[in-house]
């Protein structure tokens, strides 16, 4: 099995949102599936809504910060995958 990439890193956690901000180092879009993970905790979900500056996106490129809706709590330097 090919070693996993990660797309991106969480920078930081709004918890009475759910929400996660996520520096990409490869392309995302609503509606991909991706897998949280730190250390032994990890969970897969759909990106089910992106925002940049409090703004709806559909999809965000290399470089990009964007904040994502987390199913579960997340910390700082979780790392997220393509799932």
């Amino acid at each position: 099995m090919a070693e996993e990439k990660p797309i991106g890193k969480i920078t930081h956690y709004f918890p009475k949102v759910q929400a996660a901000i996520v520096k990409l180092n490869s392309p995302l879009k609503v509606g991909d599936k991706i897998k949280l993970k730190k250390g032994e905790e990890e969970f897969e979900q759909e990106v089910k809504s992106m925002q940049v500056d409090h703004t709806d996106i559909t999809k965000a490129k290399k470089g990009d910060e964007v904040g994502i809706k987390v199913d579960k709590k997340v910390k700082e330097n979780w790392e997220i995958y393509k799932a």
